[in-house]
């Protein structure tokens, strides 16, 4: 029987491979794939991106809870569309396969007045967290495993995305003591072959987790 575990992919900040990343571990499993607030690129949205990216014919797409028209922070788009954000209007899609639930931003980003993103995480989360090098990326890295940490969430591993910076890498294994289940380098470009490469190279790290 497959494992039904939820794999919530979160990210140090935003653009640095979030959903690729999703696709991949969607891709690896079998999962099913849920995106709950979408803000922006309604035509072209993370969800159409991981069905293109994935070549399997099992996995589910799940729609968005909140599909949010302008590109912004999930509490100001939803403040354009005149509607309110709240974790508890947020219900889980049901599913018998692993499902990987992909955040939007950062994990303190809000979707309202008072609660951000890691208000979507349970405790039987297995958190992933992306982390692209750039200058203080070490920090929001740290930053953000600190916070899963102490509100008693599941850090379950790290991908690293982009280019190899090894020092930056070996510094954040050390300091966090997390799980490092890959990199996904800087390649042209992502297609289902590509993503089916990763998906073969991270599997055995994912389904220990």
């Amino acid at each position: 029987m497959k494992s039904n575990k939820t794999y919530f992919i979160t990210g140090i900040s935003t653009d640095v491979g979030k959903t690729v990343a999703a696709a991949i571990v969607t891709q690896s499993l079998e999962a099913d794939y849920w995106k709950p607030i979408q803000a922006g690129d309604l035509d072209n949205s993370d969800t159409h991106k991981v069905k293109r990216l994935v070549d399997n014919e099992i996995s589910q797409y799940h729609d968005n809870s909140y599909s949010l028209k302008t590109p912004m922070s999930p509490h100001a788009a939803a403040a354009i569309d005149g509607i309110t954000v709240t974790a508890s209007s947020i219900k889980r899609p049901e599913t018998t396969r692993p499902l990987v639930v992909e955040g939007a931003g950062g994990i303190l980003v809000p979707i309202n007045n008072t609660e951000t993103i890691a208000d979507l995480i349970v405790p039987s989360d297995k958190v992933i967290v992306v982390s692209r090098h750039y200058l203080g990326s070490i920090n929001h890295t740290l930053l953000t495993i600190e916070l899963l940490k102490a509100r008693g969430l599941s850090v379950a591993g790290i991908i690293f995305s982009g280019e190899e910076h090894p020092t930056t890498e070996a510094i954040i294994e050390k300091m966090t003591g997390v799980t490092i289940i890959g990199r996904i380098d800087e390649e042209p470009y992502f297609d289902e072959n590509v993503i089916a490469e990763y998906a073969e190279r991270f599997r055995e790290s994912l389904q220990v987790l």
